[in-house]
């Protein structure tokens, strides 16, 4: 049974949220700040965070960060009663990997968490298939059916990231600070060129696509 650990300041969100995924079979655990947060994930074994971003001692914004510093996969649910495009831009460049805005319908929380933790079992394998399409980071090599192609090392490394978790978005400073390390001082419009590069070397594959989310960044999209 997977264990999440729901971090919100207001006491019956925080019920809310467990009932809904307890009734989804998953165990819950509480925090009312970012500071308890982190106590308890010290303490014990979570598989996923859903948080809040507004709360007192050590918001949301915070919390993400901390989360990231000490487990760089472990899934992360923002869950806000705010919906602007720069919160979920900051959100995203501080490591969260879906956003979900109160009111929620207890059904979409339950399927994005099952779908958070489904993308992180992917993304911890050496080897992923999409669809008919298998990339092998031991070799480093791309199977499509019979066929065998070998990408430029950045390119490879860019696909096999987005692949790893479909449907989550990344922002170009994610991709950048990953691939090519915090200390690249090229232009972030790099991602960009290897995009393309991607499209135009996947463009006839009907299994996956790597899409722009406007304002956002980049997400694969897996098509069975």
């Amino acid at each position: 049974m997977h264990t999440i650990l729901v971090v919100d300041d207001d006491a019956n969100i925080r019920e809310l949220v467990c009932l809904f995924l307890r009734n989804d079979g998953f165990a819950t655990v509480e925090a009312a700040d970012g500071k308890e947060a982190l106590a308890v994930y010290a303490s014990m074994h979570v598989d996923l965070v859903v948080l809040d971003i507004m709360m007192p001692n050590m918001d949301g914004w915070t919390l993400c960060k901390e989360l990231r510093r000490g487990k760089p996969d472990l899934p992360l649910l923002m869950l806000t009663a705010r919906g602007e495009t720069w919160e979920k831009v900051k959100g995203f460049q501080l490591g969260t990997d879906d956003y979900l805005t109160k009111p929620f319908d207890p059904l979409e929380l339950a399927a994005r968490v099952k779908a958070l933790l489904k993308r992180y079992r992917i993304g911890s394998t050496q080897t992923i298939r999409l669809g008919n399409v298998i990339l092998d980071r031991h070799i480093y090599k791309v199977m499509s059916g019979t066929e065998s192609l070998t990408l430029p090392l950045k390119e490879f490394e860019l696909l096999y990231k987005l692949a790893g978790t479909p449907g989550q978005i990344y922002t170009r400073e994610q991709l950048i600070d990953q691939i090519w390390g915090i200390d690249y001082a090229g232009d972030d419009r790099t991602i960009d060129v290897h995009i393309k590069r991607l499209r135009e070397r996947f463009a006839t594959t009907p299994d996956f696509r790597i899409e722009t989310v406007r304002g956002l960044g980049y997400r694969l999209e897996v098509y069975e």
